[in-house]
């Protein structure tokens, strides 16, 4: 297809939401992304499913709510990924926010999220707390505060399904393909030039609306369709840091203040490690391979040992590190942190009829902003268009699961840990992996010892689930990448099988493992 009522630009979670909501009201969507999906903001997060405590200090209560509902609405269509999480909040002498004004947040976050499925809060002493968490420093602690929210553990994969579901609903899905230029003519949307990354082929093709979902590279985009458009854009910068279980390590995750600034920290366990971020820093540099300076990993170290003394983590110890731009409204005055998390859906009709951008959103949100705008291009495109069903129907990992289970067993090769991943990360679609298995009995192996990876998953990556690279295959389909090693062990086991599958010669795949080696090494903190 060359005409489409609607193109999307940009495949992170909101575009992957966008997409999937319109094709499933009938709409016909065409999604062009310059990189791999969920290459962007989606993928550096702390990948937390949240309503947004903190937000209550700026009184963004419809924020709050509209987080804590959608996160129902998360944990019903996508189980697989979206799990509960405790949270606990130490409180010390020395806060900015005591005990009275915890409490009070608890109250107000437990009554905006009236009819969610996860225990209320509870506040404990500071015996109880220590009790709970021994490695907690004890000098000044007064009370602390336990709460639940939710997680997902792998957000590349989330955004994927979203994809994989709105191509199952007509869309057309094109990675590595990137808006060279959008086309006005009259005052409205004419062509779209575009320009396959990989193979450097060109074409164009056609549609009514055009949504900018581009996140911190929006801005960019709208300059492909005019000159000088006003800027939308003022990201913030967030940076986290990986690193093993240390001595006295939380079993909960913990949201800390931290006395630098009093701003709020997460160390969060994730993927058998443990997560600690964000730092939020206003950022105008180059959008291209944004990493965490060596100041906010000194910062985020030095924080994490204030309240865990027996971790002493240092450079040393980190697994990797990861940051991001937050595609948020540019703000010239004010802290980082008064900066709205809401989002905004913007037409831009200074530029062309038909052209919306999308500025902020939080992945908690993203279904709903979703919703907002397929509602908008409805209107656009002069349709009644079917009612959003994106809320209750579940995405295609969603069903399907104890059967999938049974499937994976029957292969009697996964061990027990390896059952538990394949259905962390594919769900119910993880009985096609084991139908591929059995049509492909040459697939039918471990690649690892431990029996925890199946040959037939870099196949299925490829043929099912639009990986085109090794970088695309170890970090947002196997999710191998994100593993304490970075799946390093495994790369030329991963780039034989898949160079039999794509047909690459000994030099395409000697590149691919080296562009796959540089990108695990961005990661790395240089002591």
């Amino acid at each position: 297809m060359k005409e489409f009522d609607l193109a999307v630009i940009g495949a992170g979670i909101n575009g992957a939401g966008i997409a999937r909501d319109a094709a499933m009201r009938g709409i016909s969507v065409v999604v062009l992304e310059q990189n791999d999906l969920c290459s962007g903001t989606s993928a550096v997060s702390s990948r937390l499913i949240h309503g947004g405590l903190r937000y209550l200090e700026h009184f963004e209560i419809p924020l709050v709510y509209e987080s804590l509902h959608e996160r129902r609405y998360l944990r019903q269509i996508a189980a697989h990924l979206v799990k509960p999480l405790r949270i606990t909040i130490p409180i010390y002498e020395s806060a900015k926010r005591g005990p009275l004004l915890i409490r009070l947040g608890m109250i107000v976050y437990d009554i905006l999220s009236m009819g969610k499925r996860m225990p209320g809060h509870d506040m404990l002493d500071a015996d109880e707390l220590l009790e709970a968490a021994p490695g907690l420093r004890r000098e000044g602690l007064c009370a602390g505060a336990r709460y639940y929210d939710a997680q997902v553990t792998f957000a590349e994969r989330l955004v994927l399904e979203n994809l994989l579901a709105a191509r199952a609903a007509g869309a057309s899905i094109r990675t590595y393909c990137r808006a060279r230029k959008i086309g006005v003519k009259a005052g409205c949307i004419d062509e779209i030039l575009f320009e396959d990354t990989i193979t450097g082929e060109q074409g164009s093709l056609t549609a009514s609306v055009v949504v900018n979902a581009a996140g911190p590279w929006v801005d960019q985009v709208l300059g492909i369709a005019a000159d000088n458009p006003k800027q939308l854009i003022g990201g913030t910068k967030g940076s986290h840091i990986v690193v093993g279980r240390f001595e006295g390590a939380p079993v909960d995750a913990f949201y800390i203040e931290a006395e630098a600034d009093a701003r709020p920290l997460f160390i969060i366990p994730w993927n058998d490690q443990l997560l600690i971020g964000t730092t939020d820093i206003r950022y105008k540099d180059s959008l291209q391979e944004v990493r965490a300076s060596r100041a906010e990993v000194d910062y985020l170290l030095a924080e994490t040992n204030r309240v865990f003394p027996s971790a002493r983590l240092a450079v040393g110890d980190i697994h990797y590190a990861y940051a991001g731009i937050r595609p948020l409204p540019h703000r010239v005055k004010g802290p980082e942190s008064a900066i709205s998390r809401k989002h905004v859906i913007k037409k831009n009709k200074a530029i062309a009829k038909g052209l919306i951008s999308v500025v902020g959103g939080k992945l908690t949100t993203y279904r709903h902003l979703a919703e907002q705008t397929v509602d908008r291009v409805g209107k656009m495109l002069q349709r009644r268009t079917a009612p959003c069903r994106s809320f209750d129907t579940p995405l295609p990992g969603g069903w399907g699961f104890d059967a999938a289970k049974d499937e994976l067993q029957s292969l009697a090769i996964l061990s027990e840990q390896g059952l538990e991943r394949l259905l962390s990360i594919y769900g119910g679609r993880a009985t096609q992996i084991v139908e591929l298995c059995r049509r492909k009995p040459a697939l039918n192996r471990c690649i690892d010892a431990e029996q925890t990876v199946l040959a037939a998953e870099v196949v299925f990556g490829i043929r099912d689930e639009m990986a085109r690279t090794l970088s695309d295959l170890v970090y947002r389909r196997l999710m191998l990448g994100l593993n304490a090693d970075q799946g390093r062990r495994h790369y030329n086991k991963i780039a034989a099988i898949a160079a039999a599958e794509l047909a690459w010669d000994e030099r395409r795949m000697t590149d691919e493992l080296n562009a796959l080696q540089q990108y695990s090494d961005s990661f790395r903190v240089v002591e």
